[in-house]
């Protein structure tokens, strides 16, 4: 395996990936990579501060001449997220990453690469350190723990960004610009319940089980219309005409996941009618998702009965608020063609003896629509019986076509690579907009490298892609709009 990263062009940037990588920095254990910055901008006499959220911030004066152009921020996460092959012996907190050259990719041996925002933060300390580079006031922001709530961003302090224009360099597609992404709420519900004895005659326990779809992340594939295993169990339960008592239920996983497989433990009447029942509602299943599911499996197998059950007023109110609640995509934009504007994925409900609790999480661009689905939720599930709490809330950024920065950007493409930059938007969440919120007059644009895979062993990124982002990162600071 080839490592000699720093070979890789252009030089500035690779140098600086190929001591990040070295620097262990999972989410919450960013120290090292923190001490790092901080002593690369005392190195160079730069004005550099630590906030109280543990985000880096460091201001470069514009270069002579240069003094008239609006300040612009240059922007990354520190941390990155911890995944590993089953049979690779890593620590994430102690071990570096092995980087390499595949080809025309740089990857990892069996870990996460980290160029998901490690590309972004190597990048800005290339700017910094090059002293031919034409700019205006640059400020870099490097935040803390993106990755796990984007702790960071929402800890930032207003007083202290000075610019006019924030670069989010955590995009993964190069050649794309970035000018909106939605904004969230977690909805967090619970009924509460005493477990009954179960009957010791006259039922049969099974085993409800709906498996076999794709899932996704609720941002992005969230509008490509994929079954949700909770809302289809439910479904089947409300519309049986078998008697049941539902025992436990553990459906979806992530928030941020579309379920791709719940179950239910079940006491009904006639576990052979109940399965036939199963079966024929997969075939109903099958034809709704046809061309979109392929894989749907709904089955009700004999199980140990139990010794409780839940209470049966709560088990059809449950029932009865998961088939009815919002799901799925809401609205879509009207500003760009395609793009999700508003949605919800009811992401887990799973029982513990005691309580059911059910989570949701909301996404939009647009503040209000958000507050309206929140509404929407808590009435359903208040009328069920249910507390309901909400959490987590950050904001929406919603795209500004008439942007000074896009419209300088697009030339800037345009004239770079004899093409136009595709113009697009994200249905899930950016530090843009949380930051946004807080800086609400900024000027944004989020844009980066290809990098495949993210979030995953398998990740990489596009050695030549690197080299173009830069290019286009270097003639945006020379062309920034005036003030």
């Amino acid at each position: 395996m080839d490592r000699n990263l720093k070979a890789l062009k252009p030089a500035p940037v690779w140098e600086h990936f190929s001591e990040i990588v070295k620097i262990p920095r999972p989410s919450h254990h960013e120290e090292l990579i923190r001490n790092y910055i901080v002593a690369f901008a005392e190195k160079h006499g730069l004005e550099h501060e630590v906030d109280g959220a543990n985000n880096v911030y460091i201001r470069k004066a514009a270069t002579a001449g240069m003094e008239n152009r609006k300040g612009i921020i240059l922007q990354a996460h520190l941390d990155m997220v911890p995944q590993k092959n089953g049979d690779k012996v890593f620590d994430f907190e102690k071990d570096p990453i092995d980087a390499y050259i595949d080809g025309e990719w740089v990857t990892a041996d069996g870990t996460t690469l980290g160029a998901d925002n490690g590309i972004g933060a190597a990048s800005i300390l290339a700017v910094l350190e090059d002293e031919s580079i034409p700019h205006g006031e640059i400020e870099a922001l490097f935040t803390a723990t993106e990755e796990t709530g984007m702790d960071g961003a929402f800890g930032l302090k207003s007083g202290l960004l000075k610019g006019d224009i924030l670069l989010n360099l955590d995009s993964e597609t190069e050649g794309e610009l970035y000018v909106g992404c939605a904004g969230g709420l977690d909805a967090n519900i619970t009924f509460g319940y005493k477990a009954e004895a179960a009957p010791t005659e006259g039922y049969e326990a099974v085993t409800l089980s709906v498996k076999g779809l794709k899932g996704g992340h609720s941002g992005i594939q969230i509008g490509y219309g994929r079954g949700n295993a909770n809302r289809l169990l439910f479904r089947l339960l409300n519309r049986t005409k078998q008697e049941y008592m539902l025992c436990s239920v553990d459906g979806g996983g992530l928030r941020n996941a579309i379920p791709r497989e719940a179950s239910a433990v079940l006491l009904v009447e006639d576990a052979a009618a109940f399965a036939a029942e199963a079966a024929e509602y997969e075939k109903t299943l099958a034809a709704e998702f046809a061309g979109i599911e392929e894989g749907i499996s709904v089955t009700a197998t004999p199980v140990q009965a139990p010794e409780k059950v839940i209470p049966a007023a709560i088990a059809s109110r449950l029932a009865k608020a998961v088939t009815g609640a919002p799901d799925g995509v809401i609205r879509m934009s009207k500003a760009m063609e395609g793009l999700v504007q508003t949605s919800t994925n009811l992401a887990r409900v799973v029982s513990d003896g005691e309580t059911i609790k059910v989570q949701c999480l909301l996404r939009s661009s647009m503040n209000s629509e958000k507050e309206a689905l929140s509404e929407a939720i808590a009435a359903v599930f208040e009328l069920a019986g249910a507390d309901v709490e909400f959490s987590g809330s950050y904001d929406g950024w919603n795209p500004d076509m008439s942007s000074p920065i896009l419209h300088a950007m697009k030339k800037s493409y345009e004239r770079l690579f004899g093409k136009e930059p595709l113009v697009t938007a994200i249905h899930a969440g950016l530090e843009c907009g949380i930051i946004g919120g807080t800086y609400p007059d900024l000027d944004m644009i989020s844009f980066g490298p290809t990098i495949c895979y993210p979030h995953s062993p398998d990740e990489k990124v596009d050695i030549a892609s690197v080299g173009r982002f830069y290019e286009f990162l270097l003639d945006t600071l020379k062309n920034a709009p005036e003030k």
